[in-house]
């Protein structure tokens, strides 16, 4: 059905606005060959660096076993690529967590800017597009592989402040991009309007006459994807109802930046939220590229739930030897693994949209960090883990490389997705080509 036809086909049936996000990524409605396939980039980052020794595998190659932080993923061994000797080599201004979180994905040296680091040493924001937007850019370029969004930001507790320790993201040169961290702020976005707090109005009630009507005329497939897509917004709906009866879904911060954060308590309800909204979204071909934040770098948050009073970034600075605060640090780092392997868990259990295997399938998790070690601001060793395949990957092996740029593993993803970059942000950091993982 050519696009044409696919207007022509909706409006004859009196399809609402409202409508529209549940039907767009229907196969038969876009007129895609069945099966097509989907490549899907999802990047997740967490703060403050990890535990080495409680990380890294020891061995190398498919043998490898597990450390504590990396247990909750043992189940997609067969999936993974650990990647050790990863290295940010970007200098420039800025101190090390906001190069590392600020040039994490642009691979590129920060502006001159006002903003003080840490030491006296200032910079403004990212100096070139990130690859997760250059990838969008890409993707969005080419008629079958263009969706609603190209790329959906999503944020777990990241502060309402703006500075190059909140964002990794950029759209270009000194172009941030905010990651959406309530969701209601992304139901808003993906479906056109806000949902009422108070009275809870479904968004399912405006849309279900029309998806109805619409149903009558779908084949089986997808009917079976609609009704999939529709099951999925009420269980969001019942989820966000519940996570609003516990308490506001704002991150609070004072007017001063504190020694500790405001994180709620009900931050791993949030996260799961999103997750769900995020797999949601691909789910429905809204987006093919999509970043999950958690916190910022030189994050304090205070994470209760965990039994973890004091702030994180202060506990990521305390010695090694300092057993109460290597705990804690454990389970902080273990939870983050926990998220990223529920998030691999929902899109092996949905089925691909498209026909044939699980959504995880076609889609590759990269989980990373801008620090390699807390306590010693380490740009070399940045944790690097990836789950998923369709990307061409040998995938259920640790692998160790000698300082390898990361600018070279982002071309490696790039041209993985038919993007044929032959550098990506620093040019002479990409000296050897993309990393081979094949």
């Amino acid at each position: 059905m050519k696009h044409l036809h696919r207007r022509q086909f909706l409006r004859d049936l009196g399809v609402s606005a409202a409508a529209l996000p549940f039907l767009t990524g229907l196969p038969g409605v876009t007129g895609a060959p069945a099966p097509q396939k989907r490549q899907r980039l999802v990047i997740m980052f967490s703060p403050n660096g990890t535990l080495p020794g409680e990380f890294w595998p020891d061995q190398e190659g498919a043998g490898f076993s597990f450390k504590s932080i990396l247990q909750p993923l043992e189940s997609f061994k067969d999936s993974m690529l650990i990647l050790h000797g990863i290295a940010n080599k970007v200098r420039g201004d800025g101190d090390s967590h906001m190069r590392g979180m600020s040039c994490l994905l642009t691979c590129d040296e920060l502006l001159k800017g006002n903003i003080m680091g840490g030491g006296g040493n200032p910079a403004g924001w990212a100096g070139s597009i990130s690859i997760d937007q250059e990838i969008k850019n890409f993707l969005q370029s080419r008629p079958d592989t263009r969706t609603r969004f190209g790329s959906l930001e999503f944020g777990v507790a990241v502060p309402d402040r703006a500075d190059p320790w909140t964002r990794m993201c950029y759209a270009g040169a000194n172009q941030p991009v905010a990651p959406m961290d309530d969701p209601h702020q992304v139901l808003k976005k993906v479906y056109g309007k806000m949902k009422d707090k108070e009275s809870l109005v479904s968004i399912l009630d405006d849309v279900r006459a029309d998806l109805k009507r619409v149903s009558a005329r779908l084949s089986a497939r997808d009917k079976a994807l609609l009704d999939q897509h529709m099951e999925l917004v009420r269980g969001l709906e019942k989820d966000l109802e519940a996570a609003d009866k516990m308490g506001a879904l704002s991150h609070p911060v004072p007017d001063v930046d504190p020694s500790i954060e405001l994180v709620n308590d009900n931050t791993p309800q949030i996260s799961r939220i999103q997750i769900d909204l995020l797999v949601n979204s691909l789910a429905n071909d809204m987006a093919r590229v999509a970043t999950l934040q958690y916190m910022r770098s030189v994050g304090m948050a205070q994470m209760r739930w965990l039994g973890v009073e004091e702030g994180h970034h202060s506990l990521s600075h305390d010695p090694d030897d300092n057993k109460d605060s290597y705990e804690k640090l454990k389970k902080i780092n273990t939870w983050f693994a926990g998220e990223f392997a529920h998030l691999a868990k929902r899109l092996a259990e949905t089925p691909e949209p498209a026909g044939g295997g699980s959504m995880l399938d076609n889609t590759l998790l990269v989980w990373t960090n801008e620090l390699g070690k807390g306590n010693s601001h380490t740009l070399d060793n940045i944790p690097f883990v990836m789950v998923g395949g369709g990307f061409g990957f040998k995938m259920g092996r640790s692998l160790k490389f000698d300082k390898a740029a990361h600018n070279r593993l982002w071309l490696a993803i790039a041209r993985a997705m038919g993007h044929d970059l032959q550098t990506f942000g620093k040019k002479e950091l990409c000296e050897g080509g993309p990393l081979v993982l094949g």
